[in-house]
């Protein structure tokens, strides 16, 4: 027994030995395979589209959390690849979180936060298409809308910095390009992942009296009776081509009429219902988006669209109607049929006239033949 005690003590030293080089070899091997194992880990495990990208993130860890590094060092980083196919059109190799599809007329500063510019973000969009001759009309107009309506000029005369007479003015949207009509600005400058941010687009001319109208109150009427495309009712004695749009004093909306015997085929359809004139009218958001891709690019008096607006909402007999509690009354300026030019012998504003007319009847064969060559291929399968 003793001579067995004796001999166990060198072997347990011994084994005690090799727990100890043991664990050290452990450690230094561990610390070895932690130092290495991103590198290592990712190149075994994964795609190699996605070995690049890693390693731009891991190596450039310090510039993605925000690091101290120089905007040369941003400018040399390598970006991943990427294909994003349901990113917008064009938008695809941007990674998607950085994508911004629409934009506003929202007034920026040049200084501090970005998330501090705007006190209040205006609901509504108003457009008056202005000369300045009509500087002091519009100003009294644009005094009938409140903070939540953002207010923007299309200048036909080319007049701008003149209108800073007024305070308003600073803070409103001016566009100048010369002898333009209202329909050729909106389709340049109204695309509706432009105006996205406002609830209600208002696209009016500019010799409208406003006297007995008031803009928070129509937007009231609007949502309540489920208007999707909308204009005041207007005074019947001032410029009243259509019996559609004449005010009626017994109601705050009406949606259809009665007009001359035989004008109207069926009763849901123009000018007996869903319609109201290009003059005054006021589009939803998801309403505009539809009118927009219909305006002709080189139409630009909209003659004709009043009557396709139908179009754009369902069922339009229903989402289309005249305001009558808040009407307007049309002066009517011929301020734009001056800005026509005299040949063969005409006055500028009866050239003017001719291309109108001339435009209705485009815009109306452009529609028919646009109807029967989507209900051709239709029938061909």
């Amino acid at each position: 027994m003793g001579t067995m005690h004796r001999s166990g003590a060198p072997r347990r030293t011994n084994e005690n030995a090799k727990v100890i080089i043991t664990t050290i070899l452990g450690i230094v091997f561990g610390t070895f395979i932690g130092i290495t194992l991103p590198s290592v880990s990712f190149k075994i495990n994964l795609p190699s589209a996605l070995i690049s990208s890693l390693d731009v993130a891991i190596s450039d860890g310090k510039l993605l959390s925000g690091g101290d590094k120089s905007p040369e060092d941003f400018g040399s980083r390598k970006f991943p690849e990427i294909y994003v196919p349901t990113n917008p059109r064009g938008a695809e190799l941007l990674p998607p979180g950085i994508v911004v599809a629409k934009t506003d007329f929202y007034l920026r500063r040049l200084w501090g936060e970005p998330n501090e510019d705007l006190k209040k973000k205006p609901k509504y969009l108003v457009t008056f298409t202005v000369g300045f001759e009509q500087r002091n009309h519009i100003n009294s107009v644009v005094k009938k809308f409140s903070e939540d309506f953002q207010i923007l000029l299309f200048h036909y005369d080319g007049r701008t910095t003149e209108w800073d007479q007024f305070e308003w003015s600073k803070s409103a949207i001016h566009i100048s390009t010369r002898k333009q009509t209202k329909w050729w600005y909106a389709k340049r400058f109204l695309h509706p992942d432009v105006v996205s941010a406002y609830e209600y687009i208002f696209i009016w001319d500019e010799d409208l009296d406003v006297a007995h109208f008031n803009a928070d109150k129509y937007i009231q009427l609007v949502k309540k009776h489920g208007l999707e495309i909308s204009q005041p009712g207007l005074e019947p004695n001032n410029g009243l081509t259509w019996e559609m749009t004449k005010r009626r004093g017994d109601r705050e909306v009406h949606k259809d009429t009665q007009e001359k015997p035989g004008w109207c085929s069926d009763p849901h359809l123009p000018p007996c219902a869903a319609f109201v004139e290009i003059m005054a009218p006021v589009f939803s958001r998801e309403a505009w988006r539809c009118v927009w891709h219909m305006i002709q690019n080189d139409l630009v008096h909209g003659w004709g669209l009043d009557f396709a607006l139908r179009r754009c909402v369902e069922p339009a007999h229903e989402k289309i109607g005249v305001v009558d509690s808040q009407w307007i009354i049309h002066k009517v300026i011929p301020s734009l049929g001056s800005q026509g030019k005299s040949e063969n012998g005409k006055a500028p504003w009866q050239g003017v006239r001719e291309r109108c007319k001339k435009e209705w009847t485009m815009f109306q064969n452009r529609l028919a033949e646009a109807d029967k060559e989507y209900l051709g291929r239709m029938v061909k399968g």
